[in-house]
């Protein structure tokens, strides 16, 4: 069947009005009849691109009793019955002038009938033709049955396969019955008593013609709007046109990573897309086209709008854990890197999982940016505080603290007093113990007492000895109280001389 033809009747005009000037452009002025020639001709030619089964586009040149006659761009008008133009409620809302699109049903040199998709006229000879010719008929579905549905078409029953009614599986009957349809006649047997039709042929011929427009019209760049009508993994599939879907992959939905598509798109959502590129697939009908959310709208580094400072205390989502650090969205599509060094005062991070994971929400403070190459630099430990400010006011030189084993080297004890604050215990002071070999039988997280013998807050150091050092090796405690005993007694022996005085 051919779609090709067109009957506007300004291009028909047209068309006459180009043969008549290139007729005289070429000098061949002649009398009457060679004009009455080139216009038979003319007619002729354009009457006989016009056969069964094509699609005419004409306009209404007038409107009778029974039918409605169209400019079908050539000598002979078309006509097609009134009552096939009338809406549900019985009315005819056309009016001289508006275009219509009908189906060639027969033509000679006197006639050219015209049809609505063959639907309400004939009889059994129109579906021969129609399926001899491969022209669409209109039919009601009337009910489901075994594998299929029932269809009514010109008086006529007909059966239209389940797999048939429409381009994707139909898991639902019921919303089809009582709907009317295009059908395309792919079985005509035992004088039409076995009828078997087809919607979806129908669906799948017009899908290949819009694919034909959509690559003719649409190129990489263009912006369109369409429904999501699925979300995977992966990514989403939207719907440009009936028939024709793209796909937008999980990285071009936002400039924000996206880790589960479902959280930023849902089913019957309208969505703006720029087509990314197009190319048919191996299989017929298979057109594949990429799409993207995210283009069609500017990427936040190059916007101006979010700029970041050294210093900046800030919140934002851990989206990505790797060996050396974490990356955290501060604003949407910006990201910024915490390195494992910058994570923690209080702990030793051999890996970022042992402090955050995908999801979480963490403070931050901004300690560099280079917008120029999208980096900024972040600190998890800035934001919680460092610990050792606190240090000479919280621990001094002589006192006794609880800690926990953190490591043994094999030059000592590395032993954590608070989170964050941790002191060494030279293996050199581990012998000064009354019981050397109970501390070198320790392990990772075991208690144990010390003694603080130096604290140096600038290098981030203590030194620790054990908690029960032998006398003789904790002679600068009994030094500190000796002056304190002796200073006492002399203070009073002054006190009762001056009162003696006196």
């Amino acid at each position: 069947m051919s779609d090709q033809f067109s009957a506007k009747k300004g291009e028909g005009a047209n068309h006459f009005t180009e043969v008549i000037g290139s007729y005289f452009q070429n000098g061949k002025k002649g009398k009457v009849e060679s004009f009455a020639d080139l216009l038979d001709t003319y007619t002729s030619s354009m009457n006989e691109d016009i056969q069964i089964g094509d699609k005419v586009r004409g306009e209404i040149i007038s409107v009778g009793m029974d039918s409605v006659f169209v400019n079908t761009g050539t000598k002979i008008d078309g006509a097609v019955e009134k009552k096939e133009m009338l809406d549900e409620n019985g009315e005819f809302n056309y009016n001289i002038g508006d275009v219509l699109e009908l189906y060639v049903i027969s033509a000679s040199e006197t006639e050219i009938r015209l049809s609505k998709a063959l639907s309400g006229i004939g009889g059994l000879n129109l579906l021969r033709d129609s399926y001899e010719k491969g022209i669409p008929v209109e039919g009601k579905v009337t009910e489901q049955c075994k594998g299929g549905f029932r269809v009514e078409m010109l008086q006529r029953k007909a059966f239209c396969p389940i797999s048939q009614m429409d381009l994707k599986y139909v898991e639902n009957p019921e919303p089809y019955v009582g709907e009317s349809h295009l059908f395309l006649i792919e079985r005509f047997e035992e004088s039409g008593k076995n009828i078997v039709v087809s919607r979806r042929k129908l669906l799948e011929r017009e899908q290949r013609a819009a694919q034909k427009v959509f690559m003719r019209e649409v190129a990489a760049g263009t912006v369109l709007e369409g429904t999501v009508s699925s979300v995977m993994p992966y990514g989403a599939f939207v719907e440009l046109f009936p028939g024709i879907k793209g796909m937008v992959h999980v990285s071009e939905m936002s400039w924000s990573r996206v880790e589960n598509p479902e959280t930023v798109l849902s089913v019957g959502e309208t969505v703006r897309v720029k087509v990314t590129g197009m190319e048919s697939g191996k299989k017929p009908n298979d057109l594949r086209i990429g799409l993207s959310i995210r283009q069609t709208v500017e990427n936040p580094w190059d916007s101006g709008e979010v700029i970041f400072q050294k210093g900046d205390r800030l919140r934002g989502k851990v989206t990505r854990c790797m060996d050396f650090g974490a990356f955290v969205e501060i604003s949407p599509g910006i990201e910024g890197l915490v390195h494992i060094s910058q994570m923690s005062y209080k702990k030793r991070v051999m890996k970022s999982e042992d402090m955050v994971q995908p999801g979480d929400m963490v403070d931050v403070v901004v300690k560099g940016t280079d917008m120029g190459k999208r980096r900024i630099s972040l600190s998890m430990k800035d934001a919680e505080g460092d610990p050792w400010i606190d240090v000479p006011g919280k621990y001094s030189v002589g006192q006794a603290v609880d800690g926990t084993v953190e490591k043994k080297e094999k030059f000592g004890l590395f032993i954590t007093l608070e989170p964050g604050i941790t002191g060494l215990m030279p293996k050199s002071k581990i012998s000064k113990s009354t019981n050397p070999s109970a501390i070198e039988k320790l392990r990772a997280g075991d208690p144990i007492t010390v003694l603080i013998e130096e604290i140096r807050p600038t290098d981030r150091k203590i030194t620790l000895g054990p908690g029960d050092a032998k006398e003789e090796d904790n002679w600068q405690k009994y030094t500190e109280e000796a002056k304190f005993s002796l200073g006492s007694l002399g203070e009073k022996l002054q006190q009762a001389i001056d009162a003696k005085i006196r």
